[in-house]
């Protein structure tokens, strides 16, 4: 199950997006304000995905997998 914190970056992190597809459909992308809103916008949604990265690597969704432990080799005989 989705923790609060996932659900909210997640959220969080996709709004930014429609914003920065709302400013190229609109087509004010080519104007400086344009411009600096995406690169805003962008950053916001970088942040919050770099957090729901983490949550969902802390919660073991993503990442290495727990290898799994064996037992001890026993240690080798010594050559005389």
């Amino acid at each position: 199950m989705l923790s609060m914190m996932l659900a909210l970056s997640l959220v969080l992190g996709i709004l930014p997006l429609l914003g920065v597809a709302w400013t190229l459909v609109n087509g004010m992308i080519t104007t400086v304000d344009g411009l600096f809103m995406s690169l805003i916008l962008l950053a916001l949604s970088a942040v919050f995905m770099l957090n729901a990265y983490w949550e969902m690597r802390d919660m073991g969704m993503l990442g290495k997998k727990k290898a799994v432990a064996t037992a001890p080799k026993p240690p080798a005989a010594k050559a005389s």
